[in-house]
């Protein structure tokens, strides 16, 4: 059985912040995630990060248990954890390109205070674009 989980965390330091800090964070995962067949997308704005994980949930109790310990981020909060039919995430690792564009057409300022639910909006319209 596949799971999806959204969550989000506030960046530490440089976090994210660059486009050489956003790669490494990137190349890492791509490999992790082909590993553990976890599928993903992850946004960055303004210190903070939301990312939506695919997978099985053996495979992703894993990467939580890793992303809870990893120094980049602090605050991590789940916004929700659902077994799934099918996955809507293709790519072991993608990054939203332009984060202010999809807040501002869910109504959001900032990403402190995205729900699951704009979460999920936001991937309809990631997807579609």
């Amino acid at each position: 059985m596949l799971y999806r989980v959204i969550f989000a965390s506030e960046a530490v330091g440089s976090t994210g912040a660059s486009a050489l800090s956003i790669a490494q964070i990137l190349g890492v995962s791509v490999a992790n995630n082909r590993r553990d067949h976890i599928t993903g997308c992850m946004m960055f704005h303004r210190g903070h990060i939301l990312q939506v994980v695919e997978g099985a949930r053996a495979d992703l109790d894993r990467l939580l248990r890793r992303l809870r310990e990893d120094p980049r981020h602090t605050a991590l909060r789940i916004l929700s954890d659902a077994p799934i039919a099918a996955r809507r995430i293709e790519h072991p690792m993608d990054i939203c390109a332009d984060p202010t564009r999809l807040l501002e057409r869910v109504g959001l300022p900032c990403l402190s205070q995205v729900t699951a639910n704009d979460a999920d909006v936001m991937l309809d319209l990631r997807r579609a674009a």
